[in-house]
């Protein structure tokens, strides 16, 4: 008794190392924005000023501390409408602010979008009870007040596209797939990279997750928000118990263009599960750009040639489903 009872406290401590080295990693390498100074990546950076647009910072969608989001919008009012652009911000779901995306949000707004940067309940110590699914949801509640802050400054929105960057990819993917028919406006198109789109122990094998199922159950719980038992990984049950989180899932033959990117030595967001995605995309003939990066991590840092792709494909995709009138 004494010796199965020992046993049992090693496999929980084991549990508890496998979330804890993927939180670490995940937050650790999470940092996902337009960083590089090539002369080519120019382009997607602004010298803002007031010539281009202004700033509302920290404004509510929620009763939440977190519950606040940033609007960028140009400096041309005199428009009927306009286009709106959400970027979510990375952080391994446990951290990061909607300020990490200053760049990006400038840029769209530059080229005439209103852009909002929205942040959402951290995992965290305060809040251990946030999710994958309850941040999913925090998201869907936000675009409302984006839309209805826009027009009472002026900004009417008839449509807009959304995009993130690892953790904020995921949650992007859920709007854009699962929540979209719900939207306030239209949902035109999505861009994302090294978002997780799917939640196989299997492809977790950076992990070890392929070879502890317990580590697997309790950690997708975690990111769930509901105890998943270890009996049913592996199963129809399975499938639908953890589909409020997958975006590959609720991708349909009406699902909105998309443009993904992936690096191809990513242990953080494990690579081997990219492929439920791009099949997702494939089988039910969805315009989509998917770009793999053959020589980067999570970061995508070692493909720069690449990561331009990236970015003029999001502004190509950006002309042609979310055209500037």
């Amino acid at each position: 008794m004494k010796r199965k009872k020992k046993n049992h406290n090693r496999r929980g401590l084991f549990v508890l190392l496998c979330v804890a080295v993927f939180l670490a990693s995940f937050t650790g390498s999470a940092i996902f924005k337009v960083t590089y100074t090539s002369p080519a990546m120019a382009a997607y950076s602004v010298n803002w000023s007031d010539d281009i647009g202004t700033v509302y910072t920290d404004l509510s969608y929620g009763d939440e501390e977190s519950n606040k989001f940033d609007l960028y919008v140009p400096v041309d009012d005199t428009k009927e409408s306009y286009g709106l652009v959400v970027y979510l911000h990375a952080g391994g779901f446990t951290t990061g602010d909607k300020s990490d995306d200053e760049s990006m949000l400038k840029w769209l707004c530059s080229k005439g979008y209103v852009a909002a940067g929205i942040n959402y309940t951290l995992r965290d110590d305060d809040h251990p009870d946030a999710s994958v699914y309850s941040q999913s949801m925090e998201i869907k509640s936000s675009i409302s007040a984006v839309v209805e802050a826009a027009a009472k400054l002026g900004y009417n929105l008839d449509a807009m596209a959304i995009g993130g960057g690892s953790a904020g990819g995921t949650l992007a993917m859920l709007y854009a797939y699962r929540d979209a028919g719900e939207s306030p406006i239209p949902v035109t198109m999505l861009f994302e990279a090294v978002g997780p789109s799917s939640f196989y122990a299997e492809d977790w094998t950076s992990y070890g997750l392929d070879q502890n199922a317990e580590s697997a159950a309790y950690l997708f719980g975690v990111m769930l928000g509901t105890e998943i038992d270890v009996d049913v990984l592996g199963t129809e049950e399975y499938e639908e118990i953890i589909k409020p989180i997958s975006g590959y899932m609720w991708v349909t033959e009406d699902s909105i263009p998309t443009v993904c990117a992936y690096g191809a030595y990513d242990k953080v967001c494990p690579f081997e599960s990219v492929k439920w995605l791009v099949n997702a995309l494939e089988e039910n003939g969805v315009p989509h750009e998917y770009i793999e990066f053959p020589h980067s991590g999570h970061a995508l840092q070692n493909d720069n040639s690449l990561y331009l792709k990236y970015m003029q494909t999001i502004e190509e995709y950006l002309a042609t489903y979310l055209p500037i009138e």
